[in-house]
């Protein structure tokens, strides 16, 4: 009983000391895990179709893009309760914030537009036109850019923040949908749902340099569907969900070589990984579950019933 009882308080100890929230776009809801136990503790309920989420800078708060509320709502990690709603234009599908903390950029898809908001003011900034159906966001870590990804138009569009213009745009693949900068801010990694790839675009030059592909055994090409992409924390290796295809692929940064799949969920959408980089959650949509993949063994460990249609997923430490 000794041993029982010691190796559980080692197991507690040694596990780490973070909260995952879930983003269920079907359900209306935010599922939160907790990761030392892999329960979830509570579900709050938020706007209609949850899809984006981001931890805000110092931590005590969730942004929610709640695309059919036409806003972004804001969450108290403490209690849950939607303290409020940003104005965002119509049908916010993902954001970015600002390396600073006090904007949100937001990818308004039935507006054709990036709409900019004051977090300190509640109030939009500026909005300016993008290509058709934008969806991915991302900011550039030095704070001189953020990329929109257009669906329909299979480009990324560069907006200077300086000038607040679509100064370029970059031909990737297939309905683009999430953009991702490494973390030293050279290049961005682009998800191409339909083509199939993962587009790598240099920051300086804003061309691609690398189209990576997948191919999990015993997957038809078809189903080979990627979205979510996410960088461990040494910067070593990227995690790219591959939707239909059921699977996580684990890419070499350097090489871009693809090193390994994990099968996980069905339809599985996008991911984060903790800041120790020892364990990956993947919302699975259609499942209705996340997968806890443990990074080191390349192997699923934890499969976690949430809410009706896991979209997004946010870790705070």
């Amino acid at each position: 009983m000794k041993r029982i009882l010691l190796l559980a308080a080692l197991m507690a100890t040694s596990a780490p000391a973070a909260t995952i929230y879930v983003s269920n776009e079907r359900g209306g809801t935010i599922s939160v895990i907790d990761a030392a136990t892999g329960q979830v503790t509570a579900t709050w309920p938020v706007g209609k179709r949850p899809r984006g989420i981001l931890l805000s800078k110092d931590g005590t708060r969730l942004y929610i893009c709640a695309s059919d509320e036409n806003a972004v709502q804001v969450v108290d990690r403490a209690t849950g309760k939607v303290l409020a709603d940003l104005p965002s234009g119509e049908d916010p599908e993902q954001f970015a914030l600002s390396p600073d903390g006090s904007t949100l950029y937001a990818a308004n898809e039935r507006d054709a537009a990036v709409t900019a908001i004051d977090v300190a003011k509640k109030a939009v900034a500026w909005q300016i036109p993008v290509g058709v159906e934008p969806e991915g966001m991302a900011a550039s870590p030095d704070g001189k850019y953020v990329l929109s990804t257009s669906e329909t138009d299979s480009q990324v569009h560069w907006i200077d923040l300086a000038s607040k213009q679509d100064v370029a745009q970059t031909a990737v693949d297939l309905r683009p949908r999430h953009a991702e900068f490494t973390k030293d801010g050279k290049a961005i990694w682009v998800s191409a749902e339909i083509g199939g790839t993962v587009s790598v675009i240099d920051a300086a030059t804003k061309q691609v340099t690398r189209t990576i592909s997948f191919a999990p055994p015993g997957v038809p090409a078809d189903k080979v569907m990627p979205v979510g992409v996410r960088f461990t924390p040494d910067g070593k290796s990227a995690l790219v969900a591959l939707g239909r295809a059921a699977r996580v692929a684990f890419v070499d940064v350097a090489s871009g070589q693809v090193t390994g799949y994990v099968p996980v969920g069905m339809r599985v959408w996008h991911l984060a990984l903790l800041p120790d980089g020892s364990k990956a959650y993947a919302a699975n949509g259609l499942s209705n579950t996340v997968s806890v993949i443990d990074v080191a063994t390349r192997t699923v460990t934890t499969t976690i019933p949430v809410g009706q249609a896991p979209w997004g997923v946010a870790i705070a430490p």
